[in-house]
């Protein structure tokens, strides 16, 4: 059975409201689906996107295979990361601080040019 994790259309006309599910790729956009994880509202400002991330990560690694809009909603709500790495893709490796209260990580990849690891992003206490 080929699993999609897809977004399925609720709402009046011109007032979509959408709710993130995993659901038979097989099947229409908005027929029954296996598990609801979450839910997307575009309208509001800024647009409200809740996942259940818990969920999300452990349908993708059953092999569930995100749609593109889903997947950026994903990578949104931290839920791609997560996964990555889980799978080995991304390597967190913490960082030096002088406080041993407030660690940091810095989180690594391959670089696709050099081949050698790159940093991606950092997060850094502001407590100094």
């Amino acid at each position: 059975m080929a699993v999609k994790i897809r977004l399925m259309r609720l709402g009046k006309k011109k007032q979509p409201v959408y709710r993130v599910v995993v659901s038979d790729g097989r099947k229409p956009r908005d027929s029954r689906y296996i598990e609801a994880i979450g839910r997307y509202d575009p309208r509001q400002e800024p647009s409200l996107i809740e996942i259940d991330n818990d969920k999300a990560v452990d349908w993708l690694k059953k092999g569930a295979q995100p749609t593109d809009p889903v997947r950026k909603l994903l990578e949104v709500s931290g839920a791609w990361s997560q996964y990555r790495v889980g799978r080995g893709e991304i390597h967190t490796v913490p960082a030096k601080t002088s406080s041993p209260a407030a660690p940091a990580a810095v989180v690594v990849t391959a670089d696709d040019e050099t081949g050698e690891d790159a940093p991606l992003e950092q997060e850094a206490s502001d407590d100094e």
